[in-house]
């Protein structure tokens, strides 16, 4: 494996933090060389700054999003944290739906419009759409529409197959409702059809405007700002500011914190799960 040195640490990571707004140090160099290692050796590049080159100067941009899907970090698992679904099933839900219904004056479908933020391999917005099924059986009284994003290609191709290997199954998963929304596919597991019509996904880069996006009244961004700088992270949450709905909920990591970072949100607690509205 290449040596890397502090001004291939320099340059990859300031490279890396351009295309992805993920923060290495020089504290990461074990990491760099670890996910980029393969890369280095696969474009005969003689050092990571060659590769950071050789990245910049891809017009088809194969390499850079390659490099995205190497250091990303797509750690999941179906109803990870039950905290926040539960909040969501208990809470955010019925207030949403009532508030909604009075604004319709009983007019039906009643919109809802929830985002999962870096959704990864697609466990957390399959694990919403599944909640959203078990709670309402007749979903034709709602215009669901929920949607999963990621800057990670491999993540999004996943995401949008629907399937998981034995071991992405039993975490998180009861057994059932794996019989019950999921099929047997070779060895692994596919999520049912009725399931995957509900979602839909799209590569997006979360720190850059989102545009069509439209507002949202339920917005999922969990355990990603914690490997973005402090800049970044005002601008991801004043990007959410700008499309949640004026009465929406923005459901973060249960380690992370608005606070010092976006004063738009105020948090509010339901049980030991915090979630946050603007003010």
């Amino acid at each position: 494996m290449i040596n890397i040195t502090t001004d291939d640490i320099k340059a990859i990571s300031g490279y890396i933090s351009e295309i992805s707004g993920i923060d290495l140090d020089e504290n990461k160099a074990y990491l760099i060389k670890t996910r980029l290692g393969n890369l280095i050796k696969e474009y005969k590049c003689s050092s990571y700054r060659e590769l950071c080159r050789k990245a910049k100067s891809d017009s088809n941009k194969i390499i850079k999003n390659r490099i995205i899907d190497a250091i990303s970090t797509n750690e999941t698992l179906f109803f990870r944290d039950i905290g926040p679904f539960e909040v969501l099933q208990h809470k955010i839900l019925p207030d949403l739906i009532d508030n909604r219904t009075e604004r319709s004056s009983g007019v039906l479908p009643i919109p809802i419009r929830i985002w999962s933020a870096a959704c990864s391999t697609g466990q957390e917005v399959y694990s919403i759409a599944i909640l959203l099924k078990e709670l309402f059986p007749d979903l034709k009284k709602y215009n669901v529409k929920l949607f999963g994003t990621d800057i990670s290609d491999s993540a999004i191709g996943q995401a949008s197959y629907g399937t998981y290997n034995k071991f992405e199954i039993e975490r998180g998963l009861s057994k059932e409702k794996l019989e019950k929304y999921f099929i047997p596919n070779g060895g692994n597991w596919k999520i049912s059809d009725e399931i995957r019509a509900m979602v839909s996904f799209t590569k997006q880069n979360i720190l850059k405007p989102f545009v069509g996006l439209g507002k949202c009244d339920i917005i999922f961004c969990r355990n990603v700002a914690i490997y973005f700088n402090l800049e970044n992270r005002k601008k991801l949450f004043e990007n959410i500011a700008s499309v949640l709905e004026p009465d929406g909920y923005l459901i973060i990591g249960s380690t992370e914190s608005l606070t010092g970072i976006c004063p738009m949100f105020e948090p509010k607690r339901y049980l030991r799960t915090i979630y946050y509205q603007l003010k």
